[in-house]
């Protein structure tokens, strides 16, 4: 295999030891394609005889680990992997296939936008692209992507940027604009895969030699049916209704908080558990999303995919006990929703003093994504189940929290306000914190009291 850069049939192989090719989608084209634009059947022949394949994109099917796909892979070496209406043709044979036999579609994108010489046909190849992948995501198929170098136009646009969990080769050049579009004083640093990481709009950069694995992991989280579901070649349910995640026991000290002030330091202690630990405690193994695909990522609320000690698939959104950043609710926002359409149950940790409430989070929309938080879990169409874990700050803890499925560990509170600053609203001195911890009744024993909560969950061996 070449260094950096992989053919189709390279990066097939490093994913899969079997690959079963479609054959080409039959029907005819005009001499020189939809434009008749001189030399481009000669510009198609030699690229023929340069890679060995017929189009820009080969399709098939592979089992990777032990579930089946589809596999698409863009070979860049023919005219720049460029979307033509013969790739057009492929990839929505590919899609279809996909659906009529319920498997996941997995692209291996390596590609330099639309072809120039098919011009506007071969730029609304994208919307049957999008429109593919659409239809793919109603059906309840999970997507997932690969970005390989280079990864730009609308191919990144579509089948890049529109899959529901975005991987990417290290180093590999990722951006809407090509290398030769860009305005000539851009910083190239801007359009590489750890460049889209940060900016949350990819989920992993995976280096080769484990992508295989990576992917297998992957698609057995996101295809693999929950105990008591129809064989995963039947078509899902129209509202799919596994049960509800396990609660996960608490880590921490069984006792519970004496006063209200107490709850509160015992959540602020740095010695109790934290989310980290309730998630390698649940799940014997994960896989974590990042990203809000909005320009932001958020350290403070991990999410993602991990199969439960039962065996089962789990999704995951858990705060950290920092203020979440408004693109720490747009992730978990994506989460549910995406859960929600595999037919995944989610499992929702809360531990937060509040949503972030400098400036900058006012700025990045801090309203409007816990308004969108609220949304996601209010409509869940996957049971949510959630766990205070530590602090349950106000608003910014409430919008990940399932109305009447939370639970609370003893380590934990619950309040409408910190009274820190329920105190100084009141115009409290502030040898008057505790007694307002109490009339706020936020211990775990009067959150349950007061039907907010289901239960206190037990401790765990």
């Amino acid at each position: 295999m070449t260094e950096g850069r992989f053919s189709a049939r390279e990066a097939i192989a490093l994913v899969t030891d079997g690959f079963a090719e479609f054959p080409s989608p039959a029907r005819g084209y005009e001499p020189d394609g939809p434009l008749s634009w001189q030399g481009y059947d000669d510009s198609r022949a030699r690229a023929v005889a340069r890679t060995g394949e017929e189009e820009s994109v080969v399709c098939g099917t592979a089992a990777l680990g032990d579930t089946p796909a589809v596999l698409i892979a863009f070979e860049f070496g023919f005219l720049g992997g460029s979307l033509g209406e013969r790739t057009g043709d492929r990839l929505e044979a590919a899609y279809t296939h996909a659906r009529e036999h319920r498997l996941p579609v997995v692209s291996l994108v390596a590609t330099g936008g639309s072809r120039m010489q098919e011009g506007m046909v071969a730029l609304t190849q994208l919307q049957r692209v999008a429109r593919q992948s659409a239809l793919t995501r109603e059906a309840g198929l999970a997507q997932i992507a690969v970005l390989r170098d280079p990864t730009t136009g609308g191919g990144w646009a579509t089948l890049g940027a529109g899959a529901d969990v975005t991987l990417a080769l290290p180093g590999a050049q990722v951006g809407f604009a090509g290398s030769r579009v860009r305005p000539p004083d851009a910083d190239p640093a801007a359009y590489t895969a750890e460049a889209q990481l940060a900016a949350g709009a990819v989920d992993a950069v995976v280096r080769p030699e484990v992508l295989r694995g990576t992917l297998a992991l992957w698609l057995s989280l996101l295809t693999r049916p929950t105990p008591g579901d129809a064989s995963a070649t039947q078509p899902p349910p129209a509202e799919p209704s596994p049960g509800p995640a396990p609660v996960p026991p608490a880590l921490g000290t069984p006792v519970l908080p004496a006063t209200g002030w107490d709850a509160v330091q015992r959540a602020r202690s740095p010695e109790r558990p934290r989310a980290e630990d309730y998630l390698d405690a649940y799940f014997a193994r994960r896989a974590a999303i990042s990203g809000d695909r909005c320009g932001g990522t958020d350290d403070g609320m991990l999410c993602g995919f991990g199969f439960a000690r039962d065996g089962r698939p789990v999704a995951y959104a858990a705060q950290c006990g920092t203020a979440t950043r408004p693109a720490g609710y747009r992730t978990a926002a994506r989460l549910i929703r995406l859960a929600g359409r595999l037919g995944i149950p989610v499992l929702t940790l809360v531990d937060t003093p509040g949503a972030a409430n400098d400036a900058d989070a006012e700025r990045q929309g801090a309203g409007a994504a816990i308004a969108d938080l609220f949304a996601a879990v209010a409509t869940a169409r996957t049971p949510v189940t959630t766990l205070v874990i530590g602090e349950g700050g106000s608003g910014g803890a409430l919008a990940l929290a399932a109305p009447g499925n939370t639970w609370a560990t003893p380590d934990s509170y619950f309040s409408v306000i910190a009274p820190e600053l329920a105190a100084a609203i009141l115009k409290r001195t502030p040898g008057e914190v505790e007694a307002t911890a109490g009339q706020l009744r936020l211990r775990p024993q009067d959150l349950r009291d007061l039907g907010v909560i289901r239960g206190i969950t037990e401790h765990g061996n």
